[in-house]
């Protein structure tokens, strides 16, 4: 496995569990009532930015070890990896636009901040594990 496809792997491994566990939180700390009701914004900032650390973490760690079974080929990258990591940002690209749109919709019938909110935070995370899917497909059977 490529470096850049160990680090799609590690994306998407992290975002998807991201994803859960912010869902958890939001539905435990609701407990029952309206989810307008949850003081969301701290628990998507400590989503996002424990995220962030622990990509960056597996990263590194499946980086090292990949290293210790074949120090030649940690790193490297060609033209594919180059041509995948287009084709898989056009593929989340388009999520993010979907998510814009809502968002817009939503402001424009002034619903509440946490489904403003949320639609593009969920609309980030759609986009980037689609993307990141898009990238592993790729890389198993190739770009058509």
């Amino acid at each position: 496995m490529v470096y850049e496809e160990r680090n799609i792997w590690a994306g998407l491994i992290v975002s998807v569990i991201a994803m859960i566990v912010y869902v958890v939180i939001v539905l435990q700390q609701a407990a029952g009532g309206p989810l307008t009701d949850v003081d969301w914004v701290p628990i998507m900032l400590w989503v996002i930015g424990g995220s962030i650390v622990v990509v960056i973490l597996v990263s590194i760690v499946w980086g090292i070890l990949a290293g210790m079974r074949d120090p030649d080929g940690v790193g490297k990258s060609d033209q594919r990896d180059r041509d995948i990591a287009h084709m898989s940002t056009r593929v989340g690209q388009a999520f993010l636009v979907i998510a814009g749109l809502g968002v817009i919709i939503l402001c424009a019938f002034e619903a509440d901040w946490f489904w403003i909110a949320n639609t593009m935070f969920f609309g980030f995370a759609l986009s980037s594990i689609v993307g990141g899917i898009a990238s592993v497909v790729a890389y198993r059977r190739g770009l058509v």
